[in-house]
């Protein structure tokens, strides 16, 4: 009788469990946006028992891992055209909106107040200004002791959604990059030393004196770097904050019928940041049912995950957008 009545709460304990355990997703990607999916993640899961996995391996790794079907969902902050998403059999739609920020490390040099020329930078990371007291940088910052050092130039290692805006970013700003490097998620780059993800980038930024390099705002503010000024397509100075990043936001123009494929970098407009990118959900077309359960979660981050995305340096997408991806999803996923 003993053993029956243990076996018995053992077995009750298994159900109830198990009923508390909820759904589990695995999704793999971008490190652009993981700061934010790692926290909509732990809301999800307190409201909803239902856990969400993330692992931040960069788009290239996204997008490979989703299309061989080993994730439930994919993270990219490249987005697909249509022709490659119905030859890997993916649907597409936005997330969230964020920015990338051109950070250094150079003691007594303040954030917010280090002037680059969007094709200074470019000569930057092509290795043609390799110092930090050249004139092509100094003739915009009077009155900044900039050192007579070796400018260190950090980028990514890894197949990057962040390098193929940054890279976008500087094919609109230099001819020579045009000419010689182009828009990708990696690079052949000239010179510099290479980080995994968004996170090594920042780190090596951090622990170099000297260096300059490209990353995620959030992971600007995570780590206390300096960001320099850039300016606008039509040369104007603009700083990294909020009110400039939703300046450029505002031009997404987004259609359910070419996947809201969109790129945000260099917009019009006279306060509108220079590198503001979406980052971007691919979902495999014939799981049905776990999709259902990937944008559950996304629903429920776009009720009650704006708060967060601010506080974090990113912006939400406007309600007639989401809406908008509502009706993506009605279409497609049934």
């Amino acid at each position: 009788m003993f053993k029956k009545i243990v076996f018995t709460f053992i077995f009750l304990c298994v159900i109830v469990t198990a009923s508390h355990a909820g759904d589990k997703l695995n999704g793999a990607g971008a490190s652009f946006p993981a700061p934010l999916y790692y926290d909509w993640a732990y809301q999800y899961r307190k409201a909803t028992h239902n856990r969400v996995n993330y692992q931040s391996i960069g788009s290239g790794g996204g997008i490979k891992q989703i299309s061989n079907r080993i994730v439930d969902f994919g993270a990219s902050d490249k987005p697909l055209k249509s022709k490659k998403l119905t030859k890997t059999q993916l649907l597409q739609f936005p997330a969230a909106i964020g920015s990338i920020v051109v950070a250094f490390n150079i003691a007594g040099i303040k954030d917010e107040t280090l002037k680059l020329k969007n094709s200074v930078v470019a000569d930057i990371f092509t290795g043609k200004i390799t110092k930090w007291n050249d004139p092509a940088i100094t003739v915009d910052n009077k009155g900044i002791n900039l050192p007579d050092e070796k400018i260190i130039v950090v980028h990514r290692s890894d197949g990057s959604g962040t390098t193929y805006n940054f890279s976008y970013y500087l094919d609109g700003s230099s001819q020579n990059w045009k000419e010689n490097y182009g828009v990708g998620k990696t690079i052949d780059w000239s010179v510099g030393i290479g980080g995994k993800g968004n996170e090594g980038v920042a780190n090596l930024v951090k622990q170099t004196p000297f260096s300059i390099g490209y990353i995620e705002s959030a992971y600007k503010d995570k780590n206390h770097l300096s960001a320099a000024v850039l300016q606008t397509k039509s040369g104007k100075w603009v700083v990294a904050n909020e009110e400039n990043f939703k300046a450029a936001a505002k031009y997404a123009s987004w259609t359910k019928e070419d996947n809201f494929y969109a790129m945000l970098a260099l917009q019009p407009g006279d306060t509108s940041y220079p590198i503001v990118a979406a980052t971007f959900i691919l979902l495999p077309k014939e799981k049905v049912a776990t999709n259902k359960k990937v944008i559950a979660f996304y629903d429920y981050a776009f009720k009650n995950g704006d708060k967060s995305a601010k506080k974090l340096g990113y912006i939400p997408l406007p309600e007639a957008t989401k809406n908008m991806i509502r009706e993506y999803w009605a279409t497609n996923i049934k």
